[in-house]
Parts: C-alpha cells; structure tokens; sequence
C-alpha cells in the first residue's frame, strides 16, 4: 500500500484541466434614444424629425433586442439583432366640426446583423485581472428593414377621400467593425465598439453606423451589467423620382445584461 504522502503529492503535481476551446455570450438590452434628428422623404416632400425620448417611446407597439457570439479558439460569429415597430395617428378638424383630416403612420425598423470575428487578446468572461483585454475586429452583412405605411382620411359634408403610400424594404448592406474592451479592475471593465455599413453600394445615401462606449460591472462570476452612450445612423433612398428616403440619427443610453458561457 502506498503511503499516503504520496497520494498527497500526486495531487499537488495534478495539472488543471484545460479550458474549453469554446466560449460563448448572449445579451439582452434597451436603447433608449434621448434625441432622434433626421429627415422623411415621401414622395418627394421632406418633412424634418427632432424627437426627444418621450416623443419617441409615445407611439412605441414593440421592441426587442439581443446581440450573441460563439467562437471557438480565437474565431467565431457574431449577432446583433434589433426590431421596433412604431404607429402614429393624428387628426386636424375644422372649427364648425364638418371637416375632419386624419393620418395614421406605421414604422417599422429592423437592423439584423450576421458577421465573422477575430479575437485579438484576452477571452472574453466577466471577470478578470486588471489590464486584461480583447480586440475583435468583424466583418459580415448588415440587414437594414426599414418600412413606412401612411394612411390619411378626408371626411367632408360631400366627400370622403382615403389615401394610402407605402415604401421601404429591406437592404443589404456589408459591414465592418471592431469592438474592444479592457478591464480597470477585476470586475469593471471599459468597452467600446465601432462600425459601418454601406459602403455605397446600393446607393451613395444607403449607410449606417453605430459608435458605443461605456461601462461593464461583473454580477457573479458569468453576468456583467453594461451601461453605455450609443449613436446610430441609418440612411437610404429608393433613388428614384419621386423620392422615397430617411435619415436618421440617435443619441442615447443603452443598457444590457451580458451573459458570458
């Protein structure tokens, strides 16, 4: 029989088990956009947008948003998805009450983005030394959904008129990027991510952009809440006349729940 200093050193010499080659994160978040600027283009007439938050949460019906990654080694994918559906009515009648002009205006819009990555340093997790950090650049495809349906009513004493205009689709863009982070403390880290897409291949005004930069703090050993300032930019035409096209911009807050496997 052995002695049991040997056991004893057995386990001591031991050598951890290696890490998985594979990592994965999904998080849930909300942007809040405090000032949305830009302009509409219907058929031809260009009507200005300057909305603050309430102005844009008022007619909010839906919105979701979760972005994911899975890598294997230093390669892997990357998902960004978002969705908001936005309806609007308004309404002008006469003074003596026997005419009556309404609209009603139904937005959607949809960024979905698919895209491969490259990890430069550190594995992403939601703790860890101070200095640790990762750069991952990407490259991939940008879905941009944008829709508009306006619908407007006359009601006179001898007349009722309905009018109704749709445009918009859904335009693929390609993308590039990068994101990096960097942590200051074991559980608080700095990030940062940048991209474009477009790139004038559909037309000179389809693009979009994104610019975040903000806060990570580790809730446990594998949750990490993230707070940051966010602007986004979509633009796009149908290039044709009469023409159909938005532009638009947002600054606001993001704020997520990052789950790290």
């Amino acid at each position: 029989m052995l002695p049991a200093a040997v056991f004893a050193e057995e386990e001591q010499t031991a050598e951890p088990p290696a890490p998985s080659p594979w990592s994965a994160t999904v998080e849930l978040y909300g942007f809040a956009p405090l000032r949305t600027t830009g302009s509409t283009t219907v058929r031809g007439l260009t009507a200005d947008v300057d909305l603050d938050l309430e102005q844009v949460l008022r007619p909010l019906t839906m919105a979701a948003y979760v972005r994911g990654s899975v890598e294997y080694k230093r390669l892997g994918l990357l998902t960004d998805l978002s969705y908001v559906s936005v309806r609007g009515e308004d309404a002008v009648t006469s003074p003596a009450g026997s005419r009556r002009l309404s609209a009603k205006l139904n937005n959607i819009q949809g960024i979905y983005d698919v895209a491969l990555r490259y990890r430069f340093g550190d594995r992403e997790q939601a703790v860890a030394k101070a200095g640790s950090f990762s750069v991952i650049p990407y490259a991939g495809v940008r879905f941009v959904d944008m829709r508009y349906d306006l619908r407007a009513q006359f009601d006179g004493p001898l007349l009722s008129l309905a009018r109704s205009r749709s445009f918009g689709g859904t335009v693929t863009q390609p993308l590039l990027g990068t994101q990096a982070s960097v942590f200051l403390s074991p559980r608080l880290r700095l990030f940062a991510r940048g991209d474009v897409g477009g790139f004038g291949v559909n037309n000179s005004d389809d693009y979009s952009a994104n610019a975040q930069v903000g806060l990570g703090y580790a809730v446990g050993n594998n949750t990490q809440l993230n707070l940051s300032w966010r602007y986004l930019h979509l633009g796009g035409t149908n290039d044709q006349s009469p023409e159909n096209a938005y532009d638009i911009n947002q600054n606001g807050v993001e704020m997520g729940v990052k789950f790290f496997f």
